[in-house]
C-alpha cells in the first residue's frame, strides 16, 4: 500500500509539473500556445458529466482490457482526480492488434514501469475536445514524449512516436474530469 500511495503522489507530482506548463504546439510555426478549457471550445451549453474517466471506461465492456490494465498500473486512482485529462482509450480490439503476449506480460508486476510509460503516453493532462485538435498538432502527454494529430477529411489521427497511427473512431465523450476519445490502435512511445 506504501508503494501504490508513493507512485500516486510520483504520478500527481508529475501531473502538477507538466500541468503548469503544458502547451500544444504546431509544426508549422512552432509557436507554443495555451490549450483552452473546453467549454471555451463550444458555443453550446456545456452539460456536466456526473462520471470521471475510469468510472466511464469500466461501464463500457470494450474497455475492459484498458480497466485492467489501469488498475494494474496503479493508475485508477489518479486518473478518477480532478484533472483535467484527455485519454486517448484503445478498445479491447486495439490491444488485440498487439502481437501474442504482449498485454499479459505488460500485466505482469515485473513489467509494471513499461506499463505505466505506456498507459500515460495515452494521457494529455489537459481537457481537450475534438474541435481543439488541429492538423499537425503536437500534444505532450502525461508520459512526456508527444503525439502528433492529423486531420483529414474530417477524420482525426495520432501518430505515435514509433510511427504508428491509430484513428480516433469516437470523439469527445465528456467526463466529469475530463474527455475520452476512443482510437483503434494502441500508441507506442519509443
Amino acid at each position: 500500500m506504501e508503494s501504490n500511495n508513493k507512485m500516486i503522489i510520483a504520478v500527481v507530482a508529475v501531473l502538477v509539473l507538466l500541468g503548469g506548463g503544458v502547451y500544444l504546439t504546431t509544426r508549422k510555426d512552432d509557436k507554443k500556445t495555451d490549450m483552452k478549457p473546453a467549454a471555451s471550445a463550444t458555443t453550446k451549453p456545456e452539460v456536466k458529466a456526473t462520471k470521471n474517466i475510469v468510472e466511464i471506461a469500466a461501464s463500457d465492456p470494450q474497455f475492459s482490457t484498458l480497466v485492467a490494465a489501469v488498475k494494474a498500473a496503479g493508475l485508477a486512482e489518479t486518473l478518477s482526480g480532478t484533472g483535467p485529462f484527455t485519454v486517448f482509450a484503445p478498445t479491447n480490439a486495439a490491444f488485440d492488434k498487439l502481437p501474442a503476449g504482449t498485454v499479459d506480460t505488460l500485466l505482469k508486476p515485473e513489467s509494471l514501469s513499461t506499463l505505466k510509460s505506456i498507459l500515460t503516453y495515452h494521457v494529455v493532462p489537459a481537457a481537450a475536445m475534438s474541435s481543439d485538435l488541429k492538423d499537425g498538432q503536437e500534444l505532450t502527454t502525461v508520459q512526456g514524449a508527444k503525439l502528433t494529430v492529423g486531420i483529414k477529411d474530417g477524420v482525426v489521427t495520432l501518430t505515435d512516436a514509433k510511427g504508428g497511427v491509430s484513428t480516433v473512431t469516437k470523439a469527445d465523450i465528456k467526463a466529469s474530469n475530463g474527455y475520452i476519445h476512443v482510437i483503434d490502435t494502441v500508441v507506442m512511445p519509443n
